[in-house]
């Protein structure tokens, strides 16, 4: 939102969205919806969550690694790492608005859930559902570290860097 002070000129604020995820791993359906919403706001913080109700594939610190790597491109793309609510590192942030994607109704179902949640404990930060492409739909980091630990192809639901990753991990050459 812009804002005139007749005294000083424009002030421009830049509109903060949020993307939180556990990104384990970050799959080419997340890095859409990331291109996406940076196109859609000012700055987009991908929000890598330590994830400490889940057992992750990889660490904090890998999987904060590999979102940085394949979101370069996008000049206006942080990458932090939370723990707790999203909506309370989101408001810490500046943020108004949760980027969610949601690739199905089951998606869709949860999602309206958990934004209404979202929204009674933090009003001032909306919610807004980005689908992914088609091309992109099927994917979850789950199956693809599913296929991926059963020795599975799983390059064309992953960017390079995030494949060598996953081969490094789950099938080290010794």
């Amino acid at each position: 939102m812009d804002h005139v002070d007749a005294a000083s000129g424009p002030t421009v604020t830049t509109t903060i969205a949020v993307y939180p995820g556990t990104f384990d791993p970050i799959t080419l359906g997340h890095q859409d919806l990331i291109r996406r919403a940076a196109r859609l706001f000012g700055r987009v913080i991908v929000a890598v969550a330590v994830a400490h109700h889940k057992k992750t594939l990889f660490s904090l610190d890998e999987r904060l690694s590999a979102v940085a790597e394949v979101v370069q491109p996008w000049g206006n793309v942080q990458v932090l790492a939370f723990e707790g609510l999203v909506t309370e590192f989101a408001g810490s942030q500046g943020a108004c608005a949760l980027v969610r994607g949601v690739r199905s109704v089951t998606d869709f179902d949860f999602e309206a859930q958990l934004a209404g949640m979202n929204r009674a404990l933090t009003p001032d930060i909306e919610s807004v559902f980005l689908t992914p492409d088609a091309r992109f739909q099927h994917i979850s980091s789950t199956l693809v570290r599913e296929i991926a630990t059963l020795h599975g192809d799983v390059a064309q639901f992953v960017a390079p860097s995030v494949l060598a990753r996953l081969r490094a991990k789950l099938h080290p050459v010794g």
